[in-house]
């Protein structure tokens, strides 16, 4: 369950982030969660609900963003949504397919609070 160590790697670059700017409170922290990171979208919600307790974002609301997958493929250009890393064109079925969107997993902000 690789999810458990994400959830605490994200608690731990957060925190980091909120004692450098001195903030005692994390106040929201969002998210951009791809469909094609590899990542099981229900688990990491789970792992990180308990990767935050006792730390700065106990009470943090957390805001998740679902991207969808998105392809093109290399051979005709058809750009088309994808469900899985490896998806072949609809159009031609080529495999040689370039993933635009669907692999991102990152913090995309915090809100902080000073006491």
């Amino acid at each position: 369950m690789h999810e458990l160590s994400i959830a605490r790697s994200i608690v731990e670059l957060v925190e980091e982030q909120a004692d450098n700017r001195g903030a005692s409170v994390v106040e929201e922290l969002e998210l951009e969660i791809g469909h094609l990171s590899g990542v099981e979208i229900q688990t990491l919600a789970f792992a990180l609900d308990s990767a935050i307790k006792g730390s700065k974002l106990e009470k943090a609301r957390i805001i998740r963003h679902y991207i969808e997958g998105e392809g093109q493929c290399s051979d005709c250009e058809t750009i088309f949504p994808m469900n899985a890393l490896f998806s072949p064109c609809p159009h031609c079925g080529s495999y040689l397919v370039k993933i635009l969107k669907g692999k991102e997993l990152r913090v995309k902000s915090i809100v902080v609070k000073k006491e």
